[in-house]
């Protein structure tokens, strides 16, 4: 889906240098694989075909997009959830497994956070997010992701030839980030999910008129796949809960 201007695909060209970073004289700089959602394609056998360059990992990261501007196939408020089903289709294939096929950062947060963990990135949980951006012009800046909303939107009056990253931390809008639950929609806060959720990620809860103060456009999505991986997991802990406790094996259980 990514062509040239002469309307050629570019799979080919990164298949073929991925086939050279995997080799064996540069795999120790292969860390893993970024994919952006695309709903046209089969989410497993995406999946399947990312596994092909063996990555240590994987990210499926959803489209930016916010309540002005929705992402591809996504029509808020219509009840639906496809980014939310498509992930859940990638998640039982990886789950599944009978092996740890590779670490997928998404999966992994998720149930990182449903097991009580603290949160280890940006696209859920309530962690304080500790970014800036040095622009080429020496501006610091937010996270460029916020590029997706407005005009402006990453801009601080801070530069680096006068002010230490430290007083970002002073600004409303990186403040906001720091602050957990309180920086989240009412809405949000009600939501039984929301500790696992973090309101989604910061830029996709745009909405003009009221800033970010919004449920994530994927609000639909995430509390659908986030529901479905706690359903997975609880039902794995019955499981080991229901051996470990049987008459067969537990007098000498050490667990």
């Amino acid at each position: 889906h990514r062509r040239r201007a002469d309307g050629r695909g570019s799979y080919q060209t990164i298949r073929d240098g991925l086939r050279q970073l995997t080799a064996p004289r540069y795999r120790r700089l292969f860390n893993g694989l970024l994919a952006t959602v695309d709903l046209r394609n089969d989410p497993v056998r995406t999946y399947e075909a990312l596994l092909d360059f063996a990555p240590p990992s994987v990210d499926f990261l959803l489209p930016h997009g916010n309540w002005d501007t929705p992402p591809p196939g996504r029509s808020p408020g219509d009840g639906s959830a496809p980014y939310g089903d498509w992930l859940i289709e990638v998640f039982d294939r990886w789950y599944g497994a009978g092996v740890r096929e590779t670490s997928i950062r998404l999966f992994d947060s998720i149930l990182r956070l449903l097991l009580g963990r603290r949160p280890n990135r940006e696209a859920v949980g309530l962690g304080p997010i500790a970014v800036v951006v040095v622009e080429t012009n020496g501006r610091i800046e937010q996270g460029d992701s916020l590029k997706s909303t407005f005009e402006g939107a990453t801009a601080t009056p801070l530069h680096i030839s006068r002010d230490p990253f430290d007083k970002a931390l002073m600004l409303p809008q990186m403040a906001a980030r720091q602050i957990g639950a309180r920086a989240l929609a009412p809405s949000c806060r009600e939501c039984p999910v929301h500790r696992v959720c973090g309101g989604g990620h910061y830029a996709h809860r745009y909405r003009p008129g009221s800033g970010f103060l919004n449920p994530s456009v994927y609000c639909q999505d995430l509390y659908r796949l986030i529901t479905h991986v706690h359903r997975a997991l609880s039902a794995d802990v019955d499981a080991l809960k229901q051996a470990t406790t049987s008459p067969a094996g537990s007098s000498d259980s050490p667990v």
